[in-house]
């Protein structure tokens, strides 16, 4: 069984409401591409809390718990600040409130680059508070021997290559990748190395169309794009930017809706409705019976 929650519309609280566990899985995730083709495209999407999963779930293959919720949700200047302590707390909020998506946790920076150890402290960590089916480590060649310390210990890894945010300070900003002869081929060949090493997918983020079309040809397993190509085998977004929750969005990010303007219009005719006094009104009140 798995759990999602529904409000108690007497009570004002969220209890949980058992559903049939009808989540996929790592290996049905990774069985999407045969011969090296994709059938139906896989999509994921971030997620930080239990109600944004809520919502989310039924419409995704894969929930990722990325590590952006540090710009998205806490306000950093990048992913470099973010703990395991926020990265295992969001998380489990997503697991409790999705119940067919595979859960993928980011490894924060810091938590796995020292050995293949570290790594597996790390994820075992991440793994136990939180629920999640799979962690995401960022890194190519140089992370291929973490990736498969974890595969063959029981924990499935998601690999990511290209635009890798946590190494922001090396690549100097956000600038898409491969854009030159020898980035282009390392890219490709880092791509090359976590699939050898038993990534069960791979996320090729901010790399120009053909690399991310030749790494798609190139691996077995999975290719999950971002700024990258239709090619690939899926797609993710970071949902704030793809709900329009934020004045400037990456290229890359399509705006499916402009929810900004929908909270700052309802706070807006809230905060008039208080200063008229004309809320709360008769039907948000309570009177006394007679």
């Amino acid at each position: 069984m798995s759990t999602t929650f529904q409000l108690d519309t007497s009570t004002s609280r969220a209890n949980p409401t058992p559903q049939v566990m009808k989540r996929l899985t790592v290996p049905k995730i990774r069985a999407r591409k045969v011969d090296g083709k994709t059938e139906t495209p896989l999509v994921m999407l971030t997620a930080y809390t239990a109600r944004q999963a809520q919502l989310l779930d039924a419409h995704c293959d894969i929930l990722l718990v990325g590590d952006s919720l540090g710009q998205v949700i806490y306000g950093l200047p990048s992913t470099i600040p973010v703990t395991m302590e926020m990265m295992a707390n969001h998380a489990a909020a997503v697991v409790r409130g999705s119940y067919h998506a595979v859960v993928v946790v980011d490894m924060p920076f810091g938590s796995y680059e020292a050995s293949p150890q570290q790594a597996f402290n790390s994820a075992a960590t991440l793994l136990k508070q939180s629920g999640a089916a799979a962690v995401k480590l960022e890194g190519g060649a140089a992370m291929a021997e973490t990736v498969a310390f974890l595969s063959q210990r029981g924990i499935p890894v998601m690999g990511h290559v290209g635009l890798t945010p946590q190494a922001v300070n090396v690549l100097g900003g956000y600038a898409a990748r491969g854009r030159n002869d020898y980035e282009a081929a390392k890219i490709v060949s880092d791509a090359c190395a976590l699939d050898q090493a038993g990534a069960f997918a791979i996320v090729v983020e901010g790399v120009v169309e053909p690399i991310a079309i030749d790494v798609t040809r190139q691996v077995s397993c999975p290719t999950i794009g971002i700024g990258a190509s239709a090619q690939c085998d899926g797609q993710v977004l970071v949902t704030e930017d793809m709900l329009g929750m934020f004045e400037r969005v990456p290229r890359f990010v399509k705006r499916y809706e402009n929810i900004a303007s929908v909270i700052e219009k309802a706070a807006a005719t809230y905060a008039a409705e208080v200063h008229a006094r004309a809320f709360p009104g008769d039907e948000q009140t309570y009177q006394p019976k007679d």
